[in-house]
């Protein structure tokens, strides 16, 4: 599952900067496996739950990790959202924000792949430095933002405006989920909320 998000995220960046219909157009057939595979992994979580095998002591771990693919569930639809948007960007000029967007793209991908690295090594410590660039997204979300809306709108359709303000909402909300990703490996390695 969580290979299959982080490659929705590289195929919604291929989507967006590159303008390439093929790879918004596989974004919804990865949408469709992560989904499938969230299901059974809830599916298999609540059997934990509900017929715990002997021994096993600390059910909140298995509460952790229905949440930890809820997450990663979440970071496939909104990569899948993003291809939609590139699709709806095609007809259009590339805006000069991309490149800006560009970087955040790259940043979100990078938090889920670090957030990848903490369930597959179950690190507390990779899981916790997410946050740090959880920070640097959120600036680049509050400086598009500001760039987006006080542009000159003159010079670029409105709807161009909106859907990139759009594709900054949904990688801000991918940060936010792969963070909580990290935090929640976290909480499974150290017993601590962080």
């Amino acid at each position: 599952m969580g290979a299959l998000v982080e490659q929705s995220c590289l195929l919604s960046r291929t989507a967006l900067c590159d303008r390439n219909l093929e790879a918004a157009q596989q974004l919804k057939a990865h949408d469709k496996q992560i989904d499938r595979f969230y299901r059974q992994i809830e599916v298999d979580c609540i059997e934990l739950l509900t017929q715990p095998p002997q021994g096993m002591q600390d059910l909140r771990h298995v509460s952790a990790f229905m949440q930890l693919i809820r997450d990663l569930e979440r970071i496939g639809d909104y990569a899948k959202d993003i291809g939609d948007v590139a699709i709806q960007l095609f007809p259009y000029p590339a805006h000069p924000s991309l490149e800006r967007i560009q970087v955040m793209i790259d940043r979100c991908r990078s938090m889920v792949a670090l957030s990848l690295v903490a369930v597959s090594d179950l690190n507390a410590d990779v899981g916790l430095d997410i946050k740090i660039k959880d920070d640097a997204v959120d600036d680049d979300y509050d400086y598009l933002y500001s760039h987006l809306v006080n542009s000159n709108t003159a010079a670029t359709n409105v709807e161009v405006i909106v859907l990139l303000v759009l594709v900054i909402r949904y990688l801000e909300r991918i940060a936010d989920h792969a963070t909580n990703v990290g935090r929640r490996i976290a909480y499974v390695v150290t017993g601590e909320r962080s």
